[in-house]
């Protein structure tokens, strides 16, 4: 015979009850869409404070939460969101519509970020078109109009932790289009930048920071794709292509332990290059790799320059101190826009040393390219053209 339920087998089951139903909702994220906090999407109602007061409730907020851009043209001016006294470190912005800047470049023109994240834990960026109306600014500028701002970077991390910037396409920024300062641990996938060919200083993504990661991503913009600051350590690039631009670079000082694999260039003024000013430092760039690179119609598919002085103009004209180490350039192919596909300008001073060529093949208009090397020490191995028997 089955024992009967008694009162307090009820009293247990019912409290088992309450404390699972209490404990499956705790894990419910919450979402906070912009819309309902007063955000307009017609593209010219200023919309910052919608975002502010998301920022602020999934800040606030224990529970894992999302701040939701729906479909539309958002405005809004220089937002920061403020990671200090944040309880949250898993905070999602996903973005299905479009964010905008002022058309007025003077708006946002003096700030160093449109949209800029400081000292934040756990933060994810996913979708969504950052169209930072940089032409006008581009315009005074190239005009040689000294009024001109500087203007602001697009999207700024800085001073944080554990993020992922993932799907986002970012349009005409007035200035860097991604810009990650003092970070840690940093994903950045999917990206997609455009900038017209001749617009100033719009670095597709510069990076000054630890441990950060950068894959399948497309950079067409006016200067260099991706630019690595000093300071830069243990940064992996995977399968991304650049056109227009300048190519990828890295600069003094203190840049170690970067890896380059796949990346495509097409009409750049560069490809792969490291310069320094031709000055005195303390700097260094060492254990670097650049692996299965092709260039179409590069000016420079490799280039090593440390008497770096833009336009000729108030050079230093001294012995770069950085010291340059332990360059491994394999399996790099294509077709170079000029006769000199291959270039180490390297210090007098600190000339650089373990430089490692694999396996490359570098042609211009159908023939054999040259190379120019001078302070510049290092190994040969595999099939190398143009031949490299100035190292």
């Amino acid at each position: 015979m089955a024992k009967p339920i008694m009162t307090s087998d009820l009293l247990i089951f019912a409290f088992l009850l309450i404390i699972f139903f209490t404990s499956s909702s705790s894990a419910i994220p919450v979402t906070f869409n912009v819309a309902d906090l007063g955000a307009r999407p017609d593209g010219t109602t200023d919309s910052t404070q919608a975002f502010l007061g998301a920022w602020a409730r999934a800040c606030s907020s224990t529970l894992a939460a999302t701040i939701y851009v729906p479909l539309g043209r958002f405005l809004l001016r220089n937002v920061v969101f403020d990671g200090k006294g944040c309880k949250n470190n898993n905070i999602v912005v996903c973005i299905d519509g479009t964010l905008v800047a002022p058309t007025n470049y003077n708006v946002i023109g003096k700030v160093k970020h449109w949209l800029s994240f400081e000292h934040v834990d756990g933060v994810s960026v996913l979708g969504g078109v950052l169209d930072g109306q940089g032409t006008g600014l581009w315009t005074c500028k190239r005009a040689g109009n000294k009024g001109c701002p500087n203007g602001a970077t697009s999207l700024g991390f800085s001073n944080s932790n554990n993020v992922v910037i993932n799907g986002v396409t970012s349009l005409n920024s007035q200035l860097y289009h991604i810009d990650i300062d003092s970070c840690n641990n940093v994903k950045i996938q999917g990206v997609k930048v455009t900038a017209s060919g001749d617009s100033p200083n719009t670095d597709g993504i510069h990076v000054q920071s630890d441990g950060v990661t950068i894959l399948n991503s497309i950079i067409a913009t006016g200067d260099d794709c991706i630019s690595i600051g000093p300071g830069t350590t243990n940064l992996w690039i995977e399968n991304v292509v650049c056109g227009p631009g300048h190519g990828k670079e890295l600069q003094e000082p203190g840049v170690e332990n970067v890896t380059v694999i796949s990346p495509s260039f097409r009409g750049t003024e560069n490809g792969l290059r490291i310069k320094s000013w031709g000055r005195s430092s303390n700097g260094f760039a060492r254990n670097i790799v650049f692996q299965h690179a092709l260039m179409i119609d590069v000016e420079n598919p490799i280039v090593i320059d440390q008497n770096y002085c833009p336009g000729n103009d108030n050079c230093p004209s001294q012995a770069s101190g950085v010291q340059i180490s332990d360059v491994t350039y394999q399996d790099i192919h294509g077709t170079s826009a000029s006769e000199v596909a291959v270039k180490f300008d390297c210090s007098s001073k600190h000339p650089c040393s373990g430089i490692t060529v694999e396996d490359v093949k570098l042609t211009y208009k159908n023939q054999q390219a040259e190379s120019s090397c001078r302070n510049a020490l290092g190994s040969v191995s595999g099939l190398v053209q143009p031949a490299l028997s100035c190292l």
